[in-house]
């Protein structure tokens, strides 16, 4: 497609989070390319947003819509339906987009056009080293973030909604997002590739990501991650990979390797073959130390990355394994079994 041909509506659809919208909008008055409208979708915030969208009419071409809450899926869909674009880009409001962003896109689909893109996210240096820790463990090749996709690579790639395009061909085609609050975006990714839509990872076309601020909310959003990836495989039996049981596989594996390092105290004679299995763990940890603090040339991240990654692991791992028992093993229906991982009608 040419690039004067791409009338582009980027779409946020956003709860509450005041101070994240002001500081998306502010870097969206950067962009080295201003021509494209921006969709807000208020999703029920219990102090309107309207306000914060105000200080950006000047400089931007914006529209904001208020509804009741429903969560971010239904509203991107609403926002699409509001947009004039013949191409939609979806924007978490905790992400910070760099100024060639626009240009980036605009580059990628005039010179090799696809109907669905996703585009990486990284740390900035202001950000706490928690949320560098948290970066890195979403996004290295260590961890889940070589399974997810954040390099080039073989196969095909699933775009995030924090950093995410779709056509909208493609749009009317699907419906946009589904019933699902968690894994909405593997879900539509699944449902272009099931019409005959290609995805594409934009390498270049990257976003600033805060991520979460807690570990208590970091724990909370990979266990859900963890529980709405047997729901997609119930979907789209087609796309289930072996690599899924990762998490789950370290976590029962980190179990055993330290039940294995109790033993080896009791059962002497046989100590060094039954410390092997903690000795490997030990070696990943370091890595996930190394590769980090090299990274963020920090080695307070690169300790925290070691707590962030376990974490991740652990919940998303004990989340997979609750789903799969309760899905395959129960025969549970999943909006009965997790019933806060779909809209409300």
């Amino acid at each position: 497609m040419k690039i004067e041909d791409l009338q582009l509506s980027i779409i946020i659809a956003v709860y509450e989070r005041q101070d994240e919208l002001t500081e998306l909008l502010s870097s969206l008055t950067k962009q080295t390319d201003h021509n494209f409208e921006i969709i807000i979708v208020d999703d029920g915030s219990t102090t309107k947003l309207e306000t914060v969208c105000a200080k950006f009419n000047s400089q931007l071409k914006l529209h904001y819509y208020y509804k009741t809450n429903s969560g971010p899926g239904k509203s991107r869909n609403y926002g699409m339906a509001k947009a004039n674009g013949n191409y939609f880009i979806f924007l978490d409001s905790d992400t910070i987009i760099p100024p060639t962003y626009i240009q980036s896109v605009k580059h990628e689909l005039s010179t090799n056009y696809v109907d669905a893109f996703g585009g990486p996210d990284d740390a900035d240096d202001s950000f706490t080293n928690l949320q560098k820790a948290i970066t890195f463990s979403m996004t290295s090749f260590l961890t889940t973030g070589g399974i997810r996709g954040g390099k080039k690579q073989i196969g095909k790639f699933q775009p995030r909604s924090f950093n995410m395009g779709i056509s909208r061909k493609a749009y009317e085609k699907t419906g946009g997002f589904a019933d699902l609050r968690v894994g909405e975006d593997p879900d539509l990714s699944m449902r272009l590739w099931e019409n005959g839509f290609e995805t594409r990872l934009f390498q270049d076309s990257k976003v600033i990501h805060k991520r979460r601020t807690s570990l208590k909310k970091f724990a909370k959003q990979v266990y859900q991650f963890g529980v709405a990836r047997p729901i997609l495989n119930q979907r789209h039996p087609k796309y289930v990979k072996p690599t899924f049981w990762f998490p789950s596989l370290f976590f029962v594996g980190t179990l055993v390797a330290l039940l294995l390092l109790f033993l080896s105290f009791i059962f002497t004679e046989h100590q060094f073959i039954l410390q092997i299995p903690f000795v490997l763990w030990l070696i990943y940890m370091f890595m996930i130390f190394i590769f980090s603090s090299l990274r963020f040339k920090s080695a307070i991240v690169g300790l925290l990355s070691i707590e962030t990654t376990l974490i991740q692991f652990f919940n998303y791992g004990y989340g997979f394994l609750e789903s799969q028992f309760k899905l395959n093993i129960l025969k549970k229906d999943s909006k009965k079994a997790f019933p806060s991982h779909f809209h409300i009608e």
